[in-house]
């Protein structure tokens, strides 16, 4: 894609306020890291208030704007206060909803609680946030929600019984949202990624097979088809191109970023 100079575009987000949940580690991290390099004021959502405050001092100590909160996107009324907070000192132009937790099971072995637990974080953590922002987004002219999913939430993955529920389930709400909110200027796409290289990754290995961590590290990358996973900062460029004013014509679209993993395998 080119501009209209015919140089590569930038994508640009000078001007813009953007919230990002889950911006302490991760994709999250890399995502809140991109958009202040491209010239957005960032806020940082996290469970983890010290390493929500960690990212933001990189991003300060970079010349970038951005401020770190501790929240519970579980907790509707925390949700509710800290978008209020928000609100009061500018106009939000992007929500990226990122947080979220993983689980390994199946059907059989998913407990209850277990079930309760990520459907609280990843599908009404993702609800409460979209439903604090929707309003005052509507109130301001627009802007653009970002859901991150997973393949898991469209392809048949082993052991992933509720966290292949909860990915479909943030799927079909951004579709949802996105046909609903069209006529008020307000863009919703998700992005649906394979195996990322995360923190997550690595301490998974380390507590399920400690002494093989290098070995199972590589059968995983092997699973998709490029034969590597993803680096958060990919993710980011996605994110980075769908919020910005080039992607301005793409709405209600599920972007899978799987290394072939759907369709080549």
């Amino acid at each position: 894609m080119a501009s209209a100079s015919g140089n590569a575009p930038d994508f640009r987000l000078d001007g813009k306020f953007a919230v990002v949940t889950g911006g302490g580690s991760g994709i999250g991290q890399a995502i809140a890291l991109r958009f202040a390099a491209q010239g957005a004021a960032v806020s940082i959502l996290d469970i983890s208030r010290d390493q929500a405050q960690q990212v933001a001092q990189q991003i300060i100590d970079a010349g970038g704007l951005c401020s770190a909160y501790a929240c519970d996107v579980s907790d509707p009324a925390q949700v509710q206060s800290r978008f209020d907070e928000l609100c009061r000192e500018q106009r939000i132009h992007i929500l990226v909803n990122n947080a979220g937790v993983s689980h390994i099971g199946t059907l059989e072995s998913t407990t209850d609680e277990e079930f309760d637990r990520v459907f609280r974080v990843n599908v009404k953590g993702f609800y409460h946030c979209m439903h604090a922002s929707i309003g005052p987004m509507k109130a301001n002219g627009g802007g653009v929600i970002l859901n991150l999913a997973s393949i898991a939430g469209s392809a048949g993955i082993p052991d992933r019984f509720a966290y292949s529920m909860s990915k479909g389930a943030i799927i079909a709400m951004t579709y949802s949202v996105a046909r609903d909110y069209l006529s008020f200027n307000i863009r919703c796409n998700c992005i649906s990624p394979a195996r990322v290289h995360t923190p997550f990754v690595d301490g998974y290995l380390r507590h399920h097979y400690p002494g093989r961590e290098k070995e199972m590290f590589e059968k995983l990358s092997r699973a998709q088809p490029v034969g590597r996973m993803a680096e958060p900062r990919e993710v980011a460029s996605l994110a980075l191109f769908l919020c910005s004013e080039e992607a301005s014509f793409i709405t209600g679209v599920d972007y899978p970023l799987d290394g072939g993993f759907v369709n080549l395998r």
